[in-house]
């Protein structure tokens, strides 16, 4: 079952839309003001931020005729929850390696 997490990180394991998530925490941004920060057309950013509305990675919300998209907080939590279920194992590993090392 894939989970939100795993969902928002493979939204962000592509570089095209990795950069137009890191496009947006100083403000909102439009489609074409996206579009000429990441250099793709701005259809395609159409497309991939479908991807990371469904990802819950970016919101949007309407401004008269405009589409203002920003960070979305709960993606973001998602993939933290998902990547906190492995830190105990990998601090056991850490410590065995250490106890290892002395």
């Amino acid at each position: 079952m894939v989970t939100n997490g795993v969902r928002a990180l493979s939204a962000l394991a592509d570089p095209t839309r990795r950069s137009i998530f890191e496009a947006l925490p100083q403000a909102p941004r439009a489609v074409g003001e996206l579009a000429d920060a990441v250099g793709v057309s701005s259809s395609a950013v159409s497309q991939h931020l479908r991807v990371l509305r469904e990802a819950r990675l970016v919101s949007v919300r309407h401004r008269g005729n405009r589409r203002l998209y920003s960070l979305d907080p709960r993606g973001l939590a998602d993939a933290r929850d998902y990547l906190e279920q492995f830190w105990p194992s990998a601090l056991a590993a850490y410590a065995a390696a250490l106890s290892e090392a002395e």
